[in-house]
């Protein structure tokens, strides 16, 4: 078993490992072996890439309950390693990952690692979004079936120098992450180049060397980072690791979880909107409903979804918007905007901050689908989707309703985050995610 640091101490603790890659010459291409993460994934993209190639990570992250779920998933990473399809590397290491795309110029890098888990506090990873329990259980189950971390968790950090009241994180004499990471890829040919359906390049490094290691972590130590994407898979390995304790365990790799951190400074993150589809509300409903504590206006016949979208950002400048679509061909595009600030007030749980009520999640959540609509807010009857254009087009096929939302911003998402609050669940999207399949982590033998 790996060693791996104590627990002593607060803040990030970073840590390498011997991580997992799919053999070359036993896949049709590493570019048709993997995948977004599990949870932008939709039907007709999962059929996609499960015909890709049959060793796609999708047949893990995603097995499906009529194929097995997570025991399948666990004979198949099982199958996969005995066959040589996936190999694990003979010494520990952390791994740099870049994604870029040429046609908007723009690039982001990262380390991924081990970090270790914990409370905000100790660990020094912080939540900015609900979990739902369901999804939690799911990931958790598939984890300790397979025994591995299938994809990482997405963190950004501030990699200036601060003082967060007495604590400040120290110098690092051999440079910090973000210098190594930017010195290996100028100079060294990557491990996996590959290019992806949406334009992306990919590129993965393997730093075995100690003191480039050391540097990284010794740069990394005692700060803060944000979970940008995974809160359920991060609430999975808590869970997980709470359970194998509670079981007699004691401390053990799962005190670990596989985590791709980027400096936020250096690369700052884009924050997307999450949209979202009521099966069982019809735009009409929905729009006379929203009378009774919005303003609703019928935009112009004929316009674009791409345009109203517009009309839609216009909005948001100046307070809570959000978009209806759906309905099917001919039906018309309704802006929400000025919601009424005293049922607002009215609608929110007690104890939440202000910064917490005027966010476009939290008024969606509590007064649209909780107060006006009368909506269970359940992934049966609120659908999630991150594409404005497939959320209208599911609602249109089921006559339901599509809300379009605008992105929150990042300074809202930490102020909130800084409070110890977290923001309503799967309602921001940060990106680049990082692409599933490149770099896999097992802590015990599958199954």
């Amino acid at each position: 078993m790996q060693n791996l640091p104590s627990e002593s101490g607060s803040g990030l603790v970073l840590a390498p490992f011997r991580g997992i890659r799919y053999a070359r010459d036993r896949v049709s291409g590493i570019a048709n072996v993997t995948s977004p993460p599990y949870d932008v994934i939709s039907g007709g993209s999962l059929e996609l890439l499960r015909a890709a190639d049959p060793h796609n990570v999708v047949r893990l992250i995603l097995p499906g309950e009529a194929a097995g779920g997570s025991q399948a998933a666990a004979g198949l990473l099982r199958e996969w390693l005995s066959a040589g399809v996936l190999i694990k590397d003979r010494m520990p290491a952390l791994y740099l990952y870049e994604q870029a795309d040429a046609g908007s110029s723009w690039l982001q890098r990262g380390i991924i690692g081990l970090v270790r888990l914990g409370s905000p506090e100790s660990a020094g990873i912080l939540p900015h979004e609900g979990v739902l329990p369901s999804l939690v259980a799911d990931r958790q189950e598939l984890m300790a079936a397979t025994q591995a971390n299938l994809e990482p968790i997405f963190l950004i950090y501030d990699g200036e120098p601060t003082a967060d009241g007495a604590a400040t994180v120290p110098a690092v004499a051999d440079g910090t992450a973000t210098e190594v990471i930017d010195m290996v890829a100028a100079e060294r040919a990557p491990l996996v180049s590959i290019a992806t359906e949406d334009g992306v390049t990919h590129r993965l490094w393997r730093l075995g060397d100690p003191g480039e290691q050391a540097t990284i972590a010794g740069d990394l130590a005692g700060r803060r980072a944000l979970i940008a994407d995974g809160h359920h898979r991060y609430a999975a390995y808590l869970g997980l690791q709470a359970e194998l304790r509670a079981a007699g365990r004691g401390a053990g790799p799962w005190d670990y979880g596989l985590a791709f951190l980027v400096d936020s400074d250096a690369y700052p993150p884009r924050v997307g909107a999450i949209h979202h589809v009521l099966p069982s509300l019809g735009p009409d409903r929905a729009a006379e409903l929203a009378k009774g504590a919005f303003t609703v206006q019928d935009l112009p016949s004929g316009l674009g979804l791409a345009e109203a979208q517009g009309c839609l950002a216009e909005a948001g400048r100046t307070g809570t918007a959000f978009l209806l679509a759906g309905g099917g061909p001919g039906v018309a595009l309704r802006l929400l905007s000025q919601p009424d600030p005293v049922q607002v007030a009215a609608s929110m749980p007690a104890g939440v901050s202000a910064p917490w009520q005027s966010l476009d999640a939290s008024v969606f959540q509590q007064l649209l689908v909780g107060r006006i609509w009368g909506i269970t807010d359940t992934l049966r009857d609120v659908l999630i989707n991150h594409d404005v254009a497939e959320a209208a087009r599911i609602a249109s096929s089921l006559g339901g309703t599509a809300v379009i939302s605008n992105a929150p911003s990042f300074e809202d998402v930490i102020q909130i985050a800084a409070r110890g609050e977290r923001v309503p669940s799967k309602s921001t999207s940060f990106g680049p995610k990082p692409r599933t399949g490149l770099i896999l982590r097992t802590f015990g033998p599958p199954g």
